[in-house]
């Protein structure tokens, strides 16, 4: 990983650490659950999306953008507790730790992951950015992962398990249950930053056909790699709709090579900085 984005991450995770939700109670758990999937690790890769375009254009902002970067991290993680529940995929690890239904009970998880949802919006109305800035973020995140963005593609995903798809409705899936938050990280850089609404649209375009290739990669993973290798439980979606049960290994890692090479003529009409930097992540991320 290059020194700069990697000095990136690195600062972007020490305000997250220190800005963590808080509740002290005399509940005996709750306070600790609220923490503990940060602390375990992460990739940060949707806060990293939208850093990227705010350092790349405005990076005075930057200590202002990790209010909105860690909302987008703290709605993401809850989507990953709730994800996890007995009534979704009852997983029983994540980020190599157990998952918190698990460590705890339903009831905790369940609760935590409502209460990172409504946390995420807390810190980008908390964030020093102006009202107009901040209101439209909040549109953007609460479009993208509410009614018909995340929520829309869970409840697909899940009505439709052991029912095969097509391409077209699989894609449809997980545009909106992986896809739009990636998309909306990036257009969110680019509405703090000021760009014009085109660039914008352009960005968040870029970070749809990244979230599908996301989910491409995580699905050739799940297929071939280990649970201890992965953090998480592999060869566990057998019944659901995946690009790898649907293609094959070898027809997902086809889609894949062609995502990445639509997702890069698409990062060459963006200005140098940031043209460079996106083709270093996708090259990093997406070997």
């Amino acid at each position: 990983m290059p020194s700069q984005e990697n000095n990136l991450l690195q600062e972007f995770e020490l305000f997250l650490q220190s800005h963590l939700p808080d509740a002290p109670s005399f509940h005996p758990t709750y306070n600790h659950a609220l923490k503990e999937m940060f602390t375990a690790g992460g990739k940060r890769f949707r806060p990293l999306m939208l850093l990227q375009v705010v350092d790349a254009y405005e990076p005075q902002l930057i200590k202002n953008a990790f209010w909105v970067a860690s909302g987008i991290e703290m709605l993401h993680t809850y989507s990953l507790i709730h994800d996890d529940l007995p009534t979704f995929d009852d997983s029983e690890l994540r980020r190599g730790q157990p998952t918190l239904h698990v460590t705890y009970d339903e009831v905790v998880a369940t609760l935590v992951g409502d209460a990172l949802n409504s946390h995420s919006f807390l810190m980008i109305a908390n964030a020093p950015l102006s009202d107009k800035v901040k209101v439209a973020l909040i549109k953007e995140l609460s479009t993208n992962c509410g009614t018909d963005g995340m929520v829309l593609g869970q409840a697909i995903d899940c009505y439709f398990e052991d029912k095969k798809l097509t391409l077209d409705e699989l894609t449809f899936l997980h545009i909106h249950k992986t896809a739009k938050l990636i998309a909306a990280s990036m257009k969110m850089g680019a509405i703090i930053v000021g760009l014009e609404l085109k660039k914008q649209e352009l960005l968040y375009d870029i970070g749809l056909n990244i979230g599908l290739l996301f989910q491409v990669q995580d699905d050739i993973i799940d297929a071939t790699f280990t649970t201890e290798v992965a953090g998480k439980p592999t060869n566990n979606d057998n019944s659901k709709n995946s690009f790898t049960n649907l293609l094959g290994i070898e027809g997902a890692l086809i889609e894949k090579a062609k995502l990445k090479s639509k997702i890069e003529a698409q990062i060459s009409q963006l200005d140098s900085v940031l043209k460079d930097r996106l083709l270093t992540d996708i090259n990093i991320y997406f070997k």
